[in-house]
């Protein structure tokens, strides 16, 4: 339902770049999205909690001042860039019913949600590869991740998101929407932008494609091909326990990595499914989609890292 005395534009009247979006909730229980809007918002809120009490362990322990740990805190500060750019929508809709959105917060909005999207997953392909040299070359793991490098590996990964995401916005602004358009989820997203634009999108849909396959495509091809080769060598190692003991120091990133790419396929499987017959579920998969790896992350190498717990304990001592 649209908002009361505003009235659906057809493409009869587009407009470009000054096109009005509305926030969709929960279809059909709109009455109730206070109540269920309660968890989603304390999800949010553990998250940003979860991420800063990471980020300050790493920063102020001297201990936790190794590349895996490096790494995390890196992983962190993109999920409070996340959390950053979807929660005060979601606090909109949810909490004051506020749906409307201008075309440049909406685009803004949809430029840093793919960016700290492609960051973390940057990060994650860096982390497996911290994981892969620390087994294949453990004399050589202190010279290879230096401080400097992982400087270099951190840049790279941010200037990419940055380069990759930075034609989506631009692009948007040569096509036609209606002046009000309901957008499919409590945020704007690349794909849905685009489906309601009411001009030629082809070059906006390859571009989408090529910043994705760029990024989430090439760094799960990565980290899959990272942990092949973890696999190979710790098959190679002769102690058993020194098996058990190599692979237990990546079931920490091989959750998270789980965490963060199965919500997404799961969110598109829905989408090209039954996106129109569970409108309400689409749309708890896509906030799930986007709140469960910045919950999640934290809990588990808060659970899994013997290093992390005992800094944690020493800090509430």
């Amino acid at each position: 339902q649209l908002l009361p005395g505003i009235t659906m534009f057809s493409c009869n009247t587009s407009t470009s770049g000054h096109s009005t979006f509305l926030l969709t909730g929960f279809p059909g229980l709109e009455a109730s999205h206070y109540w269920v809007s309660i968890p989603i918002n304390l999800i949010c809120v553990v998250s940003i909690l979860g991420n800063v009490i990471i980020l300050l362990l790493i920063c102020t322990d001297p201990a936790l001042h190794e590349p895996m740990y490096i790494f995390l805190s890196m992983l962190a500060a993109s999920d409070l860039g996340l959390c950053a750019s979807t929660f005060p929508t979601m606090m909109w809709l949810f909490w004051l019913g506020a749906r409307e959105l201008s075309f440049d917060l909406c685009a803004a909005q949809m430029f840093f949600i793919h960016a700290f999207t492609y960051v973390e997953s940057g990060v994650l392909l860096a982390m497996a590869f911290d994981r892969f040299v620390a087994i294949r070359e453990p004399l050589h793991y202190a010279t290879i991740l230096t401080h400097s490098a992982m400087a270099k590996v951190g840049a790279a990964i941010l200037v990419r998101a940055v380069l990759l995401n930075l034609p989506g916005p631009i692009l948007l602004r040569r096509l036609l929407f209606p002046q009000i358009s309901v957008l499919s989820h409590c945020c704007c997203l690349h794909c849905d932008l685009v489906g309601l634009a009411c001009s030629d999108t082809q070059i906006n849909s390859w571009v989408g494609l090529v910043s994705i396959l760029f990024s989430l495509g090439l760094d799960s091809s990565l980290i899959v091909l990272s942990y092949a080769l973890i696999l190979q060598t710790v098959l190679g190692i002769a102690s058993p326990g020194e098996r058990l003991k190599s692979l237990n120091t990546c079931v920490s990133h091989l959750c998270i990595v789980l965490i963060f790419y199965l919500p997404k396929l799961g969110l598109s499987v829905l989408h090209r499914v039954e996106k129109h017959s569970y409108p309400a579920l689409a749309v708890l998969m896509a906030n799930l989609h986007f709140l469960v790896p910045t919950i999640m992350n934290p809990i588990v190498y808060c659970i899994k890292s013997k290093q992390i717990r005992q800094s944690l304990l020493k800090h509430f001592q």
